[in-house]
């Protein structure tokens, strides 16, 4: 399994319209990707921004690229995207970590 997360920070007092947003585009396309395994939006707010990651589980490289394309480390972006994020906060690369997981200790 591949973790796939990307991080990016609203423009000032946009957090919450960017999650109405986020569920009408990326979470939609996310869950109808076949292979894909679950998305996490974690948000924080601070000083009238929002910094968002987003956690998305993958079977494998082949998933995320039937998702992002050719390029699986290219961040994908929609058109309405330069309204929630200024440029400088539009990383153009993500990150993907193998997922190694361990069973939880058996309590006693």
């Amino acid at each position: 399994m591949v973790a796939r997360i990307w991080q990016g920070r609203t423009r000032p007092k946009m957090g919450d319209a960017y999650y109405s947003y986020l569920e009408q585009t990326g979470l939609k396309e996310y869950h109808a990707t076949d292979g894909c395994r679950g998305v996490f939006v974690l948000r924080q707010d601070a000083d009238e921004r929002s910094d968002y990651v987003i956690v998305s589980l993958w079977d494998d490289l082949a998933a995320v690229r039937r998702f992002a394309g050719a390029d699986p480390e290219r961040a994908v972006y929609y058109p309405d995207d330069d309204q929630y994020f200024p440029p400088e906060e539009r990383r153009p690369r993500v990150d993907h970590y193998d997922v190694v997981a361990s069973p939880l200790a058996a309590r006693g």
